[in-house]
């Protein structure tokens, strides 16, 4: 267990770190600039697999719906991105806290095999950008990669904001108590306040990307059919995560003590628990510049 308050600002050790994405691809628009932004990064990031993660929301019904086009969504990024032999697998049907246990999936045997292969100084960086229903299961399944993963996430808001109501937190509280009482190292980008400012719009991403590759007109249409008429900017939150590994001078961050998290996914602070880290500000500019550089 992490209990030193200097914990490294960068997740990952060495020029090149180990690393998979768990990811909730269909959910929205954001996670599919993430992923092609991860697996564009192979100079800086060594991208091993890719995990469907479940949601649940307008765009499906049940966990396991959202799991499913999530992972549909996985090959059709890959098939783009010329990467269809990266490992990629379906992840839970259910959520933790509709079980009261793990998860077993192709996912999390998955993760709990490649985390077997690092160590305590060299560990596999673990990237969520949805639900923590895949991490908090392998924890559960085998404790003992705790010792060998950090786990950078992007969910909940900073500890003093009057509320935790996010998708990824309230996706599944049970998984995200999970992995806050792991003890594994912790990064997490605060969605409102922090994620929130990495804003784009359709002429930005008209005037940066490529429109004649295949990859940046399906993030284009993808991002243009869920906008509105008019001045319209969206977030791309889950390039934050991701930028905390490509990009780490552009994530400013501090530690704090890792918050316990109540059942209605609110923070409670005790200052006797090992430390994680809180990103509180995200150079905007250069993780866009990094992003439109990689696409192009």
């Amino acid at each position: 267990m992490s209990d030193a308050w200097d914990m490294p600002s960068k997740p990952g050790a060495g020029i090149r770190p180990r690393c998979v994405l768990d990811t909730d691809t269909y959910n929205e628009i954001d996670d599919q600039f993430a992923l092609a932004y991860l697996v564009r990064s192979s100079d800086r990031v060594e991208t091993e697999a890719i995990y469907a993660a479940p949601f649940v929301n307008s765009r499906a019904a049940t966990a396991a719906e959202g799991m499913e086009r999530s992972y549909e969504e996985i090959e059709r990024l890959l098939g783009r991105l010329d990467s269809s032999d990266l490992a990629h697998a379906r992840g839970a049907t259910a959520f933790l806290s509709e079980t009261g246990k793990p998860a077993a999936s192709q996912a999390a045997t998955d993760l709990i095999e490649r985390a077997m292969s690092a160590t305590h100084s060299d560990r596999l960086v673990v990237i969520g950008i949805g639900a923590l229903t895949n991490i908090a299961s392998a924890l559960l399944l085998e404790p003992e990669i705790t010792e060998r993963i950090a786990i950078v996430w992007l969910g909940g808001h900073h500890p003093s904001w009057p509320d935790q109501r996010e998708f990824n937190l309230t996706g599944d509280v049970r998984a995200t108590q999970v992995v806050f009482d792991s003890g594994a190292p912790l990064y997490v980008v605060p969605a409102l306040g922090v994620a929130s400012h990495l804003l784009t719009c359709r002429e930005e991403l008209a005037a940066h990307l490529d429109m004649g590759s295949p990859l940046a007109s399906f993030l284009y249409e993808r991002f243009a059919e869920y906008g509105s008429d008019g001045v319209w900017a969206k977030e791309i939150w889950d390039i934050s995560a991701v930028a905390w590994l490509v990009l780490p001078d552009a994530v400013k961050s501090y530690a704090q003590a890792t918050p316990r998290v109540a059942g209605d996914g609110s923070y409670i602070i005790d200052p006797r628990r090992p430390p994680c880290r809180f990103a509180y500000q995200l150079d905007r500019n250069e993780i866009f510049r990094d992003l439109f550089g990689r696409l192009a």
